[in-house]
C-alpha cells in the first residue's frame, strides 16, 4: 500500500457520517502534587492545582471522529445532573451532534482521577450499571428509526454500563438487518458481553479481550489465529480485528484470510483512548466508501499517533498525513497457519 493512496485515504475522510451508540462517560482530573502523608491515615495528601473534565466512553469515539473531520451522531444516556450538563456542554464544544436520553434514575457516569507527579494515585467511579428502563429503551428507538438511513455505519461502543443490553440488541439487529440496505455494525466489546455480539460486522478487541472471549491463552500468531477463529465460531461475526499493541493488529476478513498490519506508532508514552481511536477511524474510513484492510491501516496510524500523547488524545488528518511522511510504507503481510 502505498504513500500515494494512504494520503488519497486520509483525504477522503471529511464529511462522512457514522453513528455512536453506548456508554457515555465523564473523564475528571484533578492534578497536583504530594508534600506530606495525611495524619488520619497512611495515605498522601495530593495539594490539587488542575482539574479538568474530558469526554470519555462513547463520547471519546465521537470525539475522534469530529476530529478526523467526520460527522458523528452521538447516541446515549446521561443524568438529569451537574455532571450531565458538563458532559452535554463538552459534547457542544466538541461540535458533536447528539441524541441524549436523561435518566433520572441513573447518575452521569464519572471516572475521576487523581493525579499527583504524573502518577495516577486512585481512581474514584460514580455510575450506576444496568440497562435502560423499558421507556427510555422506546425512546431510543425512535432516535434510531428516525436516524438510520443518513449513517451507513454504526459504531456500538460497550464499556459495560448498561446500555448496550440483551434488550437492546434484542430489537437492535433485527431492525439494521431488515433494512434494504443495512449499516455496518462494528463493535469495540466488553467481555461479560460478548455473547450479545452475535452476527456484527466488524469486532474490534484487544488480545486481552480476544482471549476473554475465546477462552483461550494468546501470546504468539498460532494462538492469535486459534483464538480469532473460536471468535468466530462463538459470534459468527463477518469480521475480526485484533489488537496487538505494539505488535499492530491482526485482521481477519472471514476465518481464513488473515493479515497482520506492523504498528506505526514511534513512541508510546500513554495507550489510553487507542481502541476508541481505532473503532473511530475504522468506522469512518468504511463509511467513507474505503475496504477493510484500507480502513484498519489508516487506524493503526491514528493509534500510532495518540499513542505518543498523553491522556484519551485524537488523532487529525494533518497528524496522519505527517505520520505517513515520515515513516516507510506499511509492509502488510498474509498470515498462514
Amino acid at each position: 500500500m502505498s504513500h500515494e493512496m494512504i494520503l488519497d485515504a486520509v483525504k477522503a475522510l471529511k464529511g462522512h457520517k457514522v453513528m455512536i451508540i453506548g456508554d457515555l462517560m465523564l473523564d475528571h482530573y484533578l492534578i497536583g502534587g504530594v508534600e506530606r502523608i495525611s495524619p488520619e491515615a497512611p495515605v498522601p495528601v495530593v495539594q490539587v492545582k488542575d482539574e479538568s473534565y474530558l469526554l470519555g466512553g462513547a463520547g471519546n469515539v465521537a470525539r475522534n471522529i469530529a476530529d478526523l473531520g467526520g460527522k458523528p451522531l452521538l447516541i446515549g444516556a446521561v443524568g438529569t445532573d451537574r455532571n450531565g450538563e458538563v458532559l452535554e456542554d463538552l459534547c457542544g464544544q466538541a461540535g458533536l451532534s447528539t441524541r441524549l436520553i436523561q435518566d433520572g434514575d441513573r447518575p452521569t457516569t464519572v471516572k475521576t482521577r487523581i493525579i499527583a507527579h504524573n502518577q495516577q494515585v486512585v481512581r474514584v467511579d460514580q455510575e450506576r450499571v444496568g440497562p435502560l428502563s423499558p421507556a427510555e429503551m422506546d425512546t431510543l428507538f425512535v432516535i434510531l428509526e428516525e436516524n438510520l438511513p443518513d449513517y451507513p455505519v454504526i459504531i456500538l461502543s460497550d464499556y459495560g454500563k448498561g446500555f448496550i443490553s440483551r434488550e437492546f440488541m434484542d430489537r437492535f439487529m433485527p431492525m439494521v438487518q431488515g433494512r434494504s440496505t443495512p449499516p455496518l455494525v462494528l463493535v469495540d466489546p466488553k467481555t461479560v458481553n460478548y455473547d450479545l455480539y452475535q452476527g456484527v460486522d466488524l469486532l474490534t478487541p484487544n488480545t486481552k479481550e480476544a482471549s476473554e472471549g475465546a477462552n483461550l491463552p494468546v501470546s504468539d500468531r498460532e494462538s492469535i489465529i486459534e483464538a480469532g477463529r473460536a471468535i468466530f465460531r462463538r459470534l459468527g461475526c463477518r469480521n475480526l480485528l485484533i489488537t496487538l499493541g505494539p505488535d499492530g493488529m491482526a485482521l481477519f476478513e472471514g476465518q481464513d484470510s488473515i493479515r497482520h498490519i506492523p504498528t506505526f506508532a514511534r513512541k508510546v508514552f500513554d495507550v489510553t483512548g487507542a481502541g476508541d481511536t481505532v473503532i473511530a477511524t475504522t468506522a469512518l474510513a468504511l463509511a467513507a466508501g474505503m475496504d477493510l484492510l484500507t480502513a484498519c491501516t489508516l487506524a493503526n496510524y491514528a493509534a500510532g499517533v495518540v499513542v505518543a500523547q498523553v491522556g484519551a488524545a485524537t488523532a487529525t488528518p494533518d497528524d496522519l498525513e505527517e505520520t505517513v511522511n515520515e515513516l516507510p510504507e506499511p509492509q502488510v503481510t498474509f498470515w498462514q497457519e
